[in-house]
């Protein structure tokens, strides 16, 4: 166990950003997931952790906030000198008598932006200057904070399989912040969800979606012929745009899929949507369903 949050309460002014009951526990090797829309506590819940806000309640862990690395999702850097004299001064060591940060510089293929200003480099460029900085920190915790926010979708995918690639195998645990959904089903293997402060579910994907979703789903286009096609069938709460059957049984699924099929309907099947999840989580959160279990 790295660390144990008990009945965290935070409070800015009269507002309650952040209010934490059932016990959350990181452990050693937790790839973790925090998803929820904007003012949901991502962001309160790092500096909880940090130490930087104050709070009520306990967090137990056998780490320091100095024993944490964290990537912020703005960051700015001085442009009057190299990058690469930047990530020495920030470092305190020289990039040739340091064979880890040749390592991670290597990986990152940022070799060729060493003598540039911070101000010239891309927008994947900078992302990965600064997780450079954070890697080097080998820290036991590191939360990254919307680490591909503003990329195109192109150089957002790459960076996310080097992240992928580099803490393969690996014992430390990750705390993933982001909107995109694809990022965490290739990061994360817990989701903590957040909605207005609250926690409204945290565990490993598969039980969240199993708890949530059932065995599996179907999903097709929202249009009024496949409203009519699927109206003897259960649904479940989904983007206005979208259809989605919950499969609880083999045969209930081979008798859907058959029905679209007959009809020249396109789905997808699915047993890990994150989104899905996230949606129908709030839905029972918001009537009255339990609090991660």
């Amino acid at each position: 166990m790295l660390l144990t949050i008990n009945n965290l309460n935070v409070k800015y002014g009269k507002t309650t950003a952040l209010n934490i009951v059932t016990p959350i526990t990181i452990e050693k090797g937790d790839r973790i997931g925090v998803i929820g829309s904007n003012g949901a506590g991502k962001t309160t819940l790092i500096k909880s952790l940090l130490g930087i806000v104050n709070y009520t309640g306990s967090i137990d862990s056998t780490i320091t906030p100095a024993d944490m690395a964290v990537h912020m999702q703005f960051n700015e850097y001085t442009d009057s000198m190299a990058v690469k004299h930047i990530m020495e001064a920030v470092l305190q060591t020289r990039i040739k008598k340091n064979a880890k940060l040749q390592e991670l510089i290597s990986f990152f293929e940022f070799e060729t932006c060493l003598n540039k200003k911070y101000k010239v480099l891309s927008g994947g460029q900078k992302q990965r200057f600064t997780i450079i900085l954070v890697m080097m920190q080998e820290a036991p915790l590191t939360f990254y904070d919307e680490v591909s926010s503003g990329l195109d979708f192109e150089t957002r995918q790459k960076l996310v399989e080097k992240l992928v690639s580099w803490y393969k195998d690996k014992e430390a645990s990750l705390c993933v912040i982001s909107h995109y959904y694809e990022e965490l089903e290739q990061l994360a293997n817990k989701l903590l969800i957040l909605d207005q402060g609250n926690v409204i579910a945290y565990g490993y994907k598969d039980e969240l979606f199993k708890k949530y979703c059932g065995r599996a789903i179907l999903i097709i286009d929202n249009n009024e012929k496949n409203e009519l096609l699927t109206r003897k069938y259960p649904k479940l709460a989904a983007p206005n745009n979208l259809i989605v059957l919950p499969c609880n049984e083999e045969e209930v699924e081979a008798e859907i899929t058959t029905l679209l099929i007959k009809n020249n309907i396109n789905y997808k099947r699915s047993n890990n949507d994150i989104e899905m999840i996230f949606i129908n989580a709030k839905k029972e959160f918001a009537s009255g369903g339990v609090i991660n279990e």
